[in-house]
């Protein structure tokens, strides 16, 4: 009885799998079938054009954006431009206005400020061309935006230094927060998820809160005059870890690293990882420039496959982020510029 079940089941495994060996072509190549969806896609795609237009070209950032974005699109038979205006907002709206006459296909931007490619973004809309905002918004809202969610990156960020320095640490509470461009999406929009979530315990002292500009430099000095005014200091969060090394810097030279918590949020730049391990961050936020330059291409894609005419959609596409520390902040967390 016991082979006669044996002997049932693999007649019927085999039936099951002739059966299914016999599938024809013409069933394959159904509206359903992988390959008719990747022509689809191909149709929709190939001999598009890509403009990327980020605040500057030699940052990490954008660095890793572009090489993502080069790799991505010559595998799909896409164009890229690729125009630098190297930290000068005017000259980058004068890149994008030039650009929306050229009427690329798609048309990527990192926003140096909420307001000053407002109305360019908005014409390059009516113009026909899809736009995808980078990590830093403008009060103007286009098609779509993948980047940080700077909000819970604030607030993780804060969280941090609250068990360091809040109630019950036996520290001073105080607490420097170290801002990028004041008018940034990013730079804003986390400092006002850290202040949020900061005064959720009265132990807490902001004691500054100053503009750097992304520059690093601007960063130590700024920190330096605060040590001297608070010698105190228990932490210092930065909105951006480029510049936030310039800050740790400071606390380094006054001798302090054991006393302040410095904490960051960034691309996942190797440099950055290098300040875990060396103990100039205690924590860090990273949303991962490598996934991101993947999750712009994907937008461009279904923006691209959609049919439909730009300005239709406001998709939203926040990037994962994993909080680093000493143990985790090393290898594959961060990439090699």
């Amino acid at each position: 009885m016991k082979c006669s079940y044996i002997g049932f089941a693999v007649s019927l495994a085999a039936a099951s799998f002739l059966g299914m060996s016999t599938v024809s072509a013409d069933q394959l190549s159904g509206a359903g079938s992988s390959k008719e969806l990747k022509q689809r896609e191909r149709a929709a795609v190939e001999g598009k054009t890509i403009a990327y237009v980020p605040q500057i070209l030699a940052s990490p950032l954008a660095t890793e954006w572009a090489r993502v974005l080069k790799d991505e699109t010559a595998a799909l038979g896409m164009k890229l431009i690729v125009k630098d205006p190297n930290w000068n907002a005017n000259a980058q709206l004068q890149v994008i206005s030039a650009l929306i006459d050229e009427k690329p296909n798609v048309l990527v931007v990192q926003n140096p400020n909420v307001t000053i490619l407002a109305k360019e973004l908005e014409r390059a809309e009516k113009a026909g061309i899809y736009v995808i905002q980078i990590n830093q918004g403008s009060n103007y809202k286009t098609d779509a935006y993948t980047g940080g969610d700077w909000e819970s990156i604030g607030k993780m960020m804060a969280d941090h230094v609250i068990k360091k320095c809040g109630n019950g640490s036996n520290t001073s509470g105080k607490v420097q927060i170290v801002m990028g461009e004041a008018t940034a999406g990013a730079s804003l929009e986390q400092t006002q998820a850290v202040l949020a979530e900061l005064k959720k315990d009265p132990a807490i002292k902001v004691v500054s809160n100053q503009a750097a500009d992304w520059d690093a430099s601007k960063a130590q000095a700024i920190t330096s005059t605060v040590l001297q005014q608070h010698s105190d200091l228990c932490a210092s969060i930065g909105m951006w870890g480029v510049m936030q090394r310039g800050a740790a810097q400071a606390i380094k030279d006054a001798g302090k690293l054991d006393q302040v918590t410095v904490v960051a949020s960034g691309e996942g730049v190797r440099s950055d990882c290098d300040a875990l391990q060396e103990g100039l961050f205690d924590g860090y936020a990273n949303y991962d420039a490598r996934l991101q330059g993947h999750d712009i291409v994907q937008l461009a894609k279904l923006l691209l496959q959609s049919g439909q005419k730009a300005g239709t959609f406001k998709i939203a596409d926040f990037s994962h982020v994993v909080w680093l520390d000493k143990q985790n902040g090393k290898g594959a967390a961060c990439f090699d510029p």
